[in-house]
C-alpha cells in the first residue's frame, strides 16, 4: 500500500507559485511559471528560501489546482523548484503539465531519487549533500554555486562527471556576488567550456 501510494501523489506541499521571467542558467529571460515546492534536506547556509525548508509548514495543494493556475497564464515553460522537489515524487505533476502542452523544467540537488519527466534538468550540486551518482549523466545544465575560491575545483568534480552535452555554468552566491564574478570571470576566460550565470531576477527586482 506504501508503495502505491507514493506513485499516486495528488498534492504536493507548495510554498509559493508565480509566473514570472527564468532569471539563471539556459533558459535565463524565458517566461516561466515557477513552483517552489516545501521540504529540504540539504539546508546550504547560504539558501535564499530557507522558509521552504519544512514541508509542513506549506499547505497541500492539488496537481489540478496547479496546473489550472498555470494556464491562467501565457506560460510554455514550468520550472519545478524548491526546497528540493525531489523529495517528492514528481511522476503525476509532470505528466499532467505535460499533457496540456507545457515544457517541464526541475532545478534540483540532485541528492534525492529522480521522478518526473523532464525537458530539462538544472543540477546545482551542494556540498551539504552530493548529488546521487545516477542523476548526474541525465543532467542538461550543471550550475554550480560558487561562494568561495575552493568551489571551482570543487564543480570541477561533477563537471567530469555529466554528460559531454551538458552546459557548465557557474554563478555567484547573491550575498557575495561583488567578490565573487571578477574571479568567475577570469576563471571563465581561463575555462572556456563554462559560462557565467547571473541572478538576472535580483537585479531586475522580479520574483
Amino acid at each position: 500500500m506504501e508503495e502505491t501510494a507514493i506513485h499516486t501523489i495528488s498534492s504536493l506541499p507548495v510554498m509559493e507559485h508565480f509566473y514570472t521571467i527564468q532569471g539563471e542558467g539556459f533558459h535565463q529571460g524565458r517566461a516561466a511559471y515557477f513552483i517552489r515546492l516545501g521540504g529540504c534536506d540539504v539546508g546550504c547556509v547560504w539558501c535564499d528560501v530557507k522558509d521552504s525548508w519544512d514541508a509542513e509548514r506549506h499547505p497541500l495543494q492539488s496537481i489540478a489546482t496547479l496546473k489550472q493556475e498555470v494556464l491562467k497564464t501565457p506560460a510554455e515553460m514550468v520550472v519545478i523548484t524548491g526546497g528540493e522537489p525531489l523529495l517528492h515524487n514528481l511522476d503525476e505533476l509532470t505528466a499532467e503539465l505535460q499533457k496540456a502542452g507545457l515544457e517541464t523544467n526541475i532545478e534540483t540537488s540532485g541528492s534525492s531519487p529522480l521522478s518526473g519527466s523532464w525537458n530539462w534538468i538544472c543540477l546545482s550540486p551542494k556540498k551539504f549533500k552530493a548529488p546521487l551518482p545516477e542523476v548526474l549523466p541525465r543532467a542538461n545544465e550543471l550550475k554550480v554555486i560558487i561562494y568561495n575560491k575552493t568551489d571551482f575545483a570543487w564543480g570541477e568534480q561533477y563537471a567530469a562527471q555529466v554528460s559531454p552535452d551538458c552546459k557548465l555554468y557557474l554563478q555567484p552566491e547573491w550575498s557575495k556576488a561583488d567578490q565573487m564574478t571578477p574571479l568567475i570571470v577570469d576563471y571563465i576566460k581561463a575555462n572556456p567550456k563554462w559560462e557565467l550565470s547571473l541572478q538576472l531576477h535580483k537585479y531586475i527586482n522580479v520574483p
